[in-house]
């Protein structure tokens, strides 16, 4: 395979993606979404995070269009999130979000320094300029999360907000109150 480093720097690395883009040829030939709005069809948003397991469309019954998706390490509602949910609840039909982490995360599983000594250790790279958010109490750090949304002055107060954590190994979610 080519590296990134030997070829165009400008070129799209269309070996790498090879798989991705057949796909997507194979999706495009039959697609039907040209007529979804960018608005959220369901008036919901969700932050989750990018783990590969949790499939929010799913999990929720929903579809294409219905839903906006917000996704990071942990799940967390960062400075970055409140200004998608800003947008969101203004400009986009969201009158209520989800918060939904979940079981298993890795993020819950070291703390800050451990993952900053991991990635040093295994890689050469130093990360200490990062925070990642690692998460001690999951519980505690949703409740902080939800009400962070709730508190915040830019969304709107008639915006529902509530949190779930996602259990990956059952498939359900387990709402939490805060």
């Amino acid at each position: 395979m080519t590296t990134q480093a030997s070829r165009d720097a400008t070129a799209f690395p269309t070996e790498t993606f090879d798989d991705l883009l057949r796909e997507n040829a194979r999706f495009a030939e039959a697609f039907e979404g040209q007529d979804l709005s960018g608005r959220a069809a369901r008036g919901l948003a969700v932050v989750t995070c990018m783990d590969s397991r949790i499939n929010p469309l799913a999990l929720l019954g929903l579809e294409a269009g219905d839903v906006k998706i917000l996704r990071n390490a942990g799940g967390r509602v960062t400075d970055d999130v409140l200004r998608t949910l800003v947008l969101a609840t203004y400009l986009l039909n969201v009158d209520r979000i989800l918060v939904m982490p979940h079981t298993d995360c890795k993020m819950a599983s070291a703390t800050e320094e451990q993952i900053h000594e991991t990635i040093l250790a295994d890689a050469g790279v130093d990360t200490r300029s990062l925070e990642f958010r690692v998460i001690e109490d999951q519980k505690a750090a949703l409740a902080y999360d939800v009400n962070r949304i709730r508190a915040f002055p830019l969304i709107q107060p008639d915006v529902v907000v509530g949190g779930a954590i996602y259990d990956v190994n059952t498939g359900r979610l387990e709402p939490v109150d805060v």
